[in-house]
């Protein structure tokens, strides 16, 4: 082989080693605020937020904190350093993309799953497959 192919055979590798890894890093799962902390990496934790537990925004660190509890009942603050995501008290889950620093996670982004104003009768789950579902009009 030629000096020149292997030099390339050799970058197309590292590249592909490179896209690879990052690639496989942003498809991680959820984790729980546990495996969060122990891993030391950034993380994605799914939960829901506890309204009985203090929320607060403070405007001159822009910075909105909120309890948390992980899909395993644990608890942790939660801060993110931007304003409180629009819909958040009407969320159902809660999905915290940051890393653990010590019992407080550091939140980079919060996605906050809605329930659907379009399903208020669940009609669609009702019906059977094949057949549209029935609703009633109202006049």
């Amino acid at each position: 082989m030629k000096p020149k192919t292997i030099i390339l055979l050799a970058l197309i590798g590292v590249f592909g080693f490179f896209v690879v890894k990052s690639f496989g890093d942003t498809l991680q799962g959820y984790e729980t605020f546990t495996e969060a902390s122990t891993s030391g990496r950034d993380a994605h934790v799914a939960g829901t937020w506890l309204p009985t537990q203090p929320v607060a925004y403070d405007p001159g660190a822009n910075t909105f904190t909120f309890t948390m509890a992980d899909e395993d009942g644990t608890t942790r603050r939660v801060i993110y350093a931007n304003p409180k995501p629009a819909n958040f008290e009407d969320a159902e889950k809660v999905v915290v993309e940051g890393r653990m620093e010590g019992e407080v996670f550091m939140a980079d982004n919060i996605l906050v799953k809605c329930p659907s104003k379009y399903n208020e009768g669940n009609e669609f789950e009702q019906a059977e497959p094949g057949e549209a579902p029935t609703t009633t009009a109202s006049l």
